[in-house]
């Protein structure tokens, strides 16, 4: 793989991370510095550990990842955004999605994370047999994605200070998006 198709496959996977930001900074509204580095750190660490267990595992779990890996991701997204519509729905002043919870933010880590698993699984098919062969690519996925995260919660939370808009419905919606968009891909192209 080129420099420029490594850093265009980064990009791709970062933008679920971007979207989940986005709504985390909205529910934030201010800069708090530990979820949004500790969300940047998860995403980041998991986008760039899951290539490695993908291609690690290529030859054994490929046939069963492949089946199954969409779902996984489906149902994680749209298990917390529907919650998150729920909560909302039910007038309560707190907010259900905690950006603070290390419990959330892994979820969503392992959510958002799942495509790069598979991505992990196509560095095995591509023959890239060694671990220096995928340690570049790995970085700067994990990289890029830390990046977008943080970029996102920022523009999560200058647009939850500018917008009284509701977000939990809002951050909802994106998720189970999120969620239907993975399922489409995978089932359809």
């Amino acid at each position: 793989m080129t420099l420029l198709e490594i850093i265009l496959l980064a990009i791709a996977l970062a933008m679920d991370c971007f979207a989940v930001s986005v709504t985390s900074g909205f529910i934030l509204r201010k800069v708090r510095w530990r979820p949004i580095l500790l969300m940047a750190l998860l995403f980041g660490l998991f986008q760039g550990a899951m290539p490695c267990i993908g291609w690690a595992a290529t030859n054994y779990f490929d046939r069963y990842i492949r089946d199954v890996d969409h779902w996984i991701a489906f149902l994680l997204l749209a298990f917390i955004g529907s919650k998150m519509l729920y909560d909302g729905f039910k007038g309560e002043e707190e907010s259900h999605f905690n950006p603070h919870s290390l419990r959330t933010l892994v979820g969503l880590a392992v959510a958002t994370s799942i495509d790069a698993l598979a991505v992990g699984i196509s560095f095995g098919c591509l023959g890239m047999n060694t671990f220096s062969s995928i340690l570049l690519p790995v970085i700067i996925i994990g990289a890029v994605s830390s990046l977008f995260s943080l970029g996102g919660s920022f523009i999560g939370i200058f647009l939850g200070r500018k917008f009284h808009l509701p977000v939990e419905q809002i951050g909802g919606l994106i998720l189970i998006g999120i969620g239907i968009k993975i399922l489409i891909e995978h089932l359809f192209f």
